[in-house]
Order: C-alpha cells, then sequence, then structure tokens
C-alpha cells in the first residue's frame, strides 16, 4: 500500500447477519409487494392530490439563455378571469429565501429569478389561477422586456469568457466555479518510468433521467400556524428538510413535507428543492394551496437534474509488460448555470476511478464550468458511469498501441481476489470481489470466442460486425463525505459525515408487523425488501408484514433510496429493528412460558422452547398480552408495555478524509463488479447500430432477490444503451435547447434493446453489511456505454475508425465513417 494511505486504516466489520445459505426468504425471487396497488392505479401519485380551494400554478419561462430583466409587465395576466395572482422574482422573494446550495462556495440560485436569466426554461414570473388552462393562458399574457446577453456553450470558451459573458458577476469574475487538483501517490514517479504513455482527449455530453412522472408538489400555507404542509414527489424528505425549511423561513417543526409514489426517478427526484421553494413560497403569496407538476418541456429545460458534460484529457502510463501503473486526466466539468452539488459527482467517481485494476497512483485536475445552460443533478451514475468509460476507453487505448488482446490485458491488470478488502489511490476500499470469475462467467455466457471468430469473418464478407467488453466497478452505499471532500480545503463547505437509514417497527397485538419506512418509493422496492429481510429476521409469513410511510415530522432523518445504497442500508436497519424486537418478544414470551429468555428461540412467527414443538407463544399472543395486560408481568421498565422499537442503522464502515487531501478516506466501500460483452452490427451507410447479442454478468454481493436485481440490471443498462448510442441534450450557439421533447430527443425504445439479453450473477458477499449485501441499482448504466463504444470501435477496425466521444448516433458515426473513406 503506498504511503499516503498509512492513515487510513480500515474499521473492523460491525457485521451482525454474515451470508449463509439455508435462508428462507432472501435470495428468492418474491413478487414486489408494492405492485398490486400500483397495477390497479391505487399507488397515490402527484396528481392524484387534491386540498380543498386548491388552485394550480403555471410558469413564465425565458426564451433566451442568458439575458437580463429590463422589466415585467403582468397587468393583462392579472386581468384574466379566474387568474388569483401573478409573481414575479421580486416577489417571491419577500417570503422565500435563495435556494439551498451544497457547493462551497455557493453559486446563488432564487426559485424564480429576481434580475438575470441564465438558460433557456428558468423561470421569471409564476400565475397562479383557478385552473392550468386559466394560468397556462395567463402565462402568455405577461410581457418581458430583455436585454440580451452574450451566452456562454462551449466549455472552454466559457472558461475565457469576460464582461457581460460572465453567468454571476456579483460572485465571481470568471465562469470558473472550482478549479482543484489532487495527487493520490507518486503520480509523476510512476510516468516518468513508464513504458508506454496513453494519451486520448474524451468527451460525454449531456443527458438525462427523463421519468415517466415529472417533478411536481402540492403547498399549501396556513397563516395562523405560520406553516407549510407540501405533498411532493421528492427523496430527501426526511434527511435534509431543514433545508428547504431554512429557504421559507420556517423551523423544520412549521414544515411538514408528506411524500407520494414517484413515476420513476434515476436521480433526478433526488432533491427537487426548487419547486418545492416556489411552489409553498406561491401558496403563501396567494393565499391558497398549490398545485405544481412539471410539463414536460420545463423538466427538460429547468429540472436542474441534467447528466454529466465533460471533457477529459487522459493518460495512463503503462510498463513495458503490459501493468497499469498510473493514471491522470484533466476535467473540465460543464454545470451549468448553477452548482447545486458542487462537484460531488467527482467525489462520485473517485470512489471507483481505476477501475478492477491494480493502478498504484491517481491524479486529476478538475475545473467546474458554469455556462448558460440548465444545471447538473443526479443521473444513475451521479459521474461514475463517465469515469468508468474513460478507464475502459484508456485500457482499449493501452491495448491497441501495445497491440495485446483487450480481455487478456484487463484480466492481467485485474485485482487478484485474494487481495480484498483492496485500497485504491484515492483511499476508497473495495470490500470484497472476484473480478477475474465474473469475467470468466461473461465469457461463457457471451460465447466471446465463438464470437470473435464470427465477427471476423463477417467482416471480411463486408459487413461491420463487432465485440465489445467492459469490465467495470458498481460503487455503492455512499458515505456524503463525497460531497465535499474535493472542495477547497479552506471552504469545504457542510462537512457531515452520517447518512443513516430507519424505520419503525411493532408487533400489533393480531401479530400483523406494522413498519413504518422513512424513505420514500421512487420505483424501486423499498417494501419487497423489508418485507423479506424482516420475514427472514423474524421468521414471519411476509403477509404479516404492513408497510407505511412517515412524513418528515414523524420521521427520522434517512437519506433514501439513491447511491445504489438502499437495499444494503434498510437491510441493515431492519437487522436492527429485529434484534430490539426479538429482544422484547423473547423476554415477555419467556416469562409467559416461565422460562428463561435464553431458553427460547423464534420459530414461525412464534416465541418458543428451545427443542420443544408445543411450547410456544405465538407474536400475537404476547402482543396482546404485553400490551392490555401489564399486570401480568414483573415490575421494572424493561417489561414496559409494547413490542415496538425505532432502529437506526449507519454507514457499515467510513472513515474521514486526510486533512490534506492525501487520500479520501473511504467513502463508497461497498463495490460490486460488472462485465458487459455485446456484439454490434453497424450499417456503414446510414451509420444505423444493432445490437447482436448481449450479456451482464454483475456480481451485487448477496442476491436479496433475483427478479428485482434483474429488472435493475435490465432498466439500467437500457439507460446506458441511450446514454450510448442516441441521447444528448443539444443547444445551440446561442444557448437555445434544440430537443427539448421526445421527438427529437432519441430515448431508446423497445426496438432498440438486445433481442437476446443474457444474464449471469456472481455472489462475493460483502464482509461489512448485513447478509452480504450490495447495490445494484446503478449497474447496467455503469457498463453499457464502455461495452457498447467498444463493439462499435471493433466494429469499424477496417476503417480506423476511433470513438473518442459519446453518444455516437447514426449521423455522427456516418461522418466518422466518411472521412476515414476519405483519407484512406
Amino acid at each position: 500500500m503506498a504511503s499516503h494511505l498509512d492513515s487510513n486504516v480500515i474499521p473492523p466489520s460491525r457485521q451482525r447477519e454474515t451470508p449463509r445459505s439455508g435462508l428462507t426468504w432472501i435470495g428468492q425471487s418474491m413478487k414486489r409487494v408494492e405492485d398490486p396497488r400500483i397495477l390497479a392505479g391505487k399507488g397515490g401519485y402527484i396528481d392524484d392530490v387534491t386540498v380543498p380551494g386548491m388552485a394550480h400554478a403555471a410558469m413564465v419561462t425565458s426564451p433566451h439563455a442568458h439575458a437580463r430583466i429590463v422589466s415585467i409587465d403582468t397587468s393583462k395576466a392579472r386581468a384574466l378571469p379566474g387568474v388569483i395572482g401573478v409573481y414575479t422574482g421580486q416577489d417571491l422573494a419577500r417570503v422565500v429565501d435563495p435556494c439551498p446550495s451544497f457547493a462551497s462556495p455557493p453559486v446563488p440560485q432564487h426559485a424564480i429569478v429576481l434580475d438575470k436569466v441564465r438558460h433557456v426554461g428558468e423561470v421569471v414570473a409564476a400565475v397562479v389561477a383557478e385552473d392550468r388552462y386559466v394560468a397556462e393562458d395567463a402565462a402568455e399574457l405577461v410581457e418581458v422586456e430583455w436585454e440580451i446577453l452574450p451566452a456562454n456553450v462551449d466549455i472552454e470558451a466559457s472558461l475565457e469568457a469576460t464582461g457581460d459573458a460572465v453567468i454571476h458577476p456579483d460572485d465571481r469574475d470568471s465562469n470558473r466555479a472550482l478549479d482543484e487538483s489532487f495527487q493520490f501517490g507518486p503520480v509523476d514517479e510512476h510516468f516518468a518510468a513508464a513504458a508506454h504513455v496513453i494519451k486520448r482527449r474524451l468527451r460525454w455530453h449531456r443527458s438525462s433521467a427523463q421519468a415517466i412522472e415529472t417533478c411536481g408538489v402540492v403547498a399549501q400555507f396556513d397563516p395562523i400556524s405560520g406553516s407549510y404542509t407540501i405533498h411532493a414527489n421528492t427523496n430527501f424528505y426526511n434527511f435534509i428538510p431543514f433545508v428547504i425549511g431554512g429557504s421559507l423561513r420556517v423551523s423544520p417543526g412549521e414544515l411538514r413535507i408528506i411524500p407520494v409514489l414517484a413515476g420513476g426517478s434515476f436521480g433526478s427526484k433526488v432533491f427537487n428543492h426548487k419547486i418545492l421553494i416556489r411552489t409553498a413560497g406561491l401558496s403563501r403569496l396567494a393565499g391558497v394551496p398549490v398545485k405544481y407538476i412539471e410539463d414536460r418541456v420545463e423538466h427538460f429545460t429547468n429540472s436542474d437534474s441534467h447528466g454529466s458534460d465533460r471533457l477529459y484529457d487522459a493518460e495512463l502510463a503503462v510498463m513495458e509488460d503490459g501493468t497499469f501503473k498510473s493514471l491522470r486526466f484533466t476535467v473540465l466539468d460543464d454545470y451549468g448555470a448553477y452548482l447545486q452539488f458542487g462537484v460531488g459527482t467527482h467525489g462520485n467517481a473517485m470512489a471507483q476511478v481505476t477501475g478492477p485494476y491494480r493502478i498504484e497512483s491517481f491524479g486529476m485536475r478538475v475545473i467546474a464550468v458554469l455556462s448558460n445552460k440548465t444545471q447538473q443533478g443526479p443521473y444513475r451514475g451521479f459521474g461514475s458511469e463517465v469515469t468508468n468509460w474513460v478507464m475502459e476507453r484508456m485500457a482499449d487505448a493501452a491495448a491497441k498501441e501495445l497491440g495485446r488482446d483487450p480481455v487478456e490485458l484487463r484480466e492481467q491488470n485485474m485485482i487478484a481476489a485474494d487481495a480484498f478488502p483492496y485500497m485504491i489511490p484515492t483511499g476508497n476500499i473495495y470490500d470484497s470481489g472476484n473480478f477475474q470469475k465474473v469475467l470468466a462467467e461473461a465469457k461463457g455466457l457471451f460465447d466471446l470466442d465463438a464470437w470473435r471468430e464470427r465477427a471476423k469473418a463477417l467482416r471480411a464478407g463486408g459487413r461491420c460486425v463487432g465485440v465489445g467488453v467492459a469490465t467495470c466497478m458498481e460503487r455503492s452505499v455512499y458515505g456524503p463525505t463525497e460531497w465535499w471532500s474535493l472542495n477547497n480545503r479552506e471552504t469545504p463547505g457542510f462537512t457531515l459525515t452520517s447518512t443513516p437509514e430507519a424505520i419503525t417497527a411493532r408487533v400489533d397485538p393480531s401479530g400483523k408487523l406494522f413498519v413504518t419506512l422513512h424513505s420514500p418509493m421512487v420505483g424501486n422496492s423499498p417494501e419487497t425488501v423489508v418485507t423479506q429481510v424482516l420475514a427472514e429476521r423474524l421468521t414471519v409469513a411476509p403477509e404479516d408484514v404492513v408497510i407505511n410511510y412517515s412524513d418528515s415530522q414523524s420521521g427520522f432523518n434517512s437519506v433514501g433510496p439513491q447511491g445504489s445504497r438502499f437495499t444494503a442500508m434498510i437491510a441493515g436497519a431492519c437487522v436492527s429493528a429485529s434484534i430490539k424486537l426479538e429482544e422484547r418478544l423473547k423476554r415477555f414470551g419467556a416469562y409467559m412460558l416461565q422460562r428463561r429468555p435464553e431458553d427460547v428461540e423464534l420459530r414461525d412467527g412464534c416465541v418458543a422452547v428451545v427443542g420443544s414443538q408445543d411450547q410456544k407463544k405465538t407474536f400475537a399472543e404476547i402482543a396482546l398480552t404485553s400490551s392490555f395486560f401489564r399486570l401480568s408481568f414483573p415490575e421494572g421498565e424493561e417489561y414496559d408495555s409494547g413490542i415496538d422499537c425505532t432502529a437506526v442503522y449507519d454507514h457499515p464502515i467510513s472513515t474521514d478524509p486526510d486533512p490534506e487531501r492525501k487520500h479520501l478516506g473511504i467513502f463508497y466501500p461497498i463495490v460490486g463488479h460488472i462485465c458487459h460483452m455485446v456484439a454490434v452490427e453497424v450499417d456503414p451507410g446510414t451509420g444505423k447500430v444493432e445490437i447482436l447479442d448481449y450479456a451482464a454478468v454483475h456480481d451485487n454481493g448477496t442476491i436479496v432477490n433475483p427478479r428485482t436485481l434483474g429488472g435493475q440490471v435490465w432498466g439500467g443498462t437500457a439507460n446506458g444503451i441511450g446514454t450510448a448510442l442516441s441521447e444528448q441534450f443539444l443547444y445551440d450557439a446561442d444557448g437555445q435547447f434544440t430537443n427539448p421533447n421526445f421527438s427529437e430527443f432519441a430515448m431508446p425504445t423497445a426496438n432498440e434493446m438486445p433481442r437476446n439479453f443474457k444474464l449471469g450473477h456472481v455472489e462475493t458477499p460483502s464482509p461489512y453489511t448485513e447478509y452480504g449485501v450490495k447495490g445494484g441499482g446503478e449497474g447496467g448504466r455503469l457498463g453499457a456505454p464502455s461495452a457498447l463504444t467498444s463493439a462499435i470501435e471493433d466494429a469499424l477496425s477496417d476503417f480506423g475508425v476511433t470513438i473518442s466521444s459519446l453518444p455516437v448516433t447514426p449521423p455522427v458515426l456516418r461522418g466518422m465513417i466518411r472521412a476515414a473513406q476519405a483519407s484512406g
């Protein structure tokens, strides 16, 4: 281990439930508990929420990318029958403060702009009316006079902008929001000693999650109590509601956020802070409850959830025998007009930046660039999918320059199966793995040798067929230091170190187990996971587990589903709750059986005497007696009435960053591994890519539910296919967003999916989480872009095409082929 990591000591495991065979419910392909009410249309989404006297809001948005507001005339809109009020940024600022920012130093953002717009679609006024139709009509009557300013679209040009082209001139004199350099280990020495230095310039273009449901809010201000009640399809409602309250100028006791089901998220609904604050403020100004749900164009242009938009200059140091020694890059990241999460996406990526390879040092310069585009937010992978692609592009480039087989070169450099837990140069650890076994499984599932021979023969016959491989990491269960560990050390910001998850549970006198979750359902399977783990641990039937959700005033500050964390974290909370419930069940049950607690066990929903089939008390009997017959038990608080508890599970293993940033600590250590192999054919006349065959092998530790994990991998792979082949947000030179609709933003359909998708699993359980569970919600997108890029490049090898940018749409590929034909 390199000396810069000496202070990063791996703590001992706190695992209580070890991985094992013979489990009853964990590992079973159980149907989702959530599905019946959702399929029956009884789920309860944001548009299902109505309250008495509710009005509706519509937004007036900017047609310009960068402009000062000279004047706003709302008179015609206010005169329209049915309009309750029309409000500008100055009006909203009377009752709310700017939006929260996790950047340090912060980049100010208002829910309705005050004097200047910084991207197309930014809100400059809002109409509240009796219905949405009237509100939309009135919004069209608002007249705005503009002073147009220069627009910043190109990353590199935006860095050099001066004068009126500076986006936030009151806070900084350039569009450079952050510029920090890091070295983890002896990077310069390793590059000086390298036999080969592989260099590539790589470009990843922005896209985003486009869930079936956009973001929405129903907000009501109570002037008597001065409090807000907000329904929203957001995720963070229980983790940091106080920052929403801060913007609304109320305490958490005066703010109640109630979650509803979300029609998909993929990261896009992690926070939703801007529309919560705006809609709540409108309710206060208008004096009525207000509903606002983004239309699709608004979600495209103003949802603050665009994905990564990066330019890399990357270098890989390789020894004479093909050993990868060091990696370094400079990355320009186009964050758009604001910086809500700072450079947390890069902190995220640092958890696995060297991939599955024994790379001994790593260096990075990250430059956060502001531009006149919508700001970035979470999207499945949150930056790690990009660095996976960069690492795999460099591995393919190394194989090409060294004349090596790309699969064999990867295998040569893989971390050995007996080296775990393995600490990478940034300080994060990989908890467990067997990368060679995953690769072997993928080779067999895909039939790699046969496909290579087939592709070679087809290319000889004039067809452009290729085979690609990606061997990538899937970090999960994040620690929050990723949000701030790359910030300037003098102003690191909010240096939080907790990301807990909690549940409340009680055994009802009927014998049912009632569970309250403190995080929402955003398309994942929280109720199913909780049911399986509690049924396993407490020996109850799944149908006896009843689940509901808290609001922000009744729930613990749980973080919720994001960053592939929820299954591992909620399983930990369930184990914690089960231990507490078991202790009380045994105490009461043993007394009722006239035995000692150590003489009884949980069995089939009963407390039973060890070794006896007949001496037992059901959970219903115990809960009924403990709840209503206190005099049947001895004095002492240990026999206080009821079988209930609240249980909190903190991060299973994490450490602080080094004060001098020699390393970033252990912050994303529950790490899975994935290998994707794909065969494609490219039509050289059109540039169209057809996927001929696809195999994905994932190691997500102990699998809780193969059915739901398979759905996550399938869905993530679909996301990754779209990222690689078609999805890109396009801005013209004036900053106009030219494709904010589904007719031009080409999401993949079933026709673009592999006809033959083969999914395999390898299980190397984590030694740190309960039952050895790892996350699996993002893996498909973390691997698919790299595998497809590799396959397309292989298919076009006869043309000498090198792919250095995603997506590779048909026009892009056709242009590459034409250029190669013209030069050849």
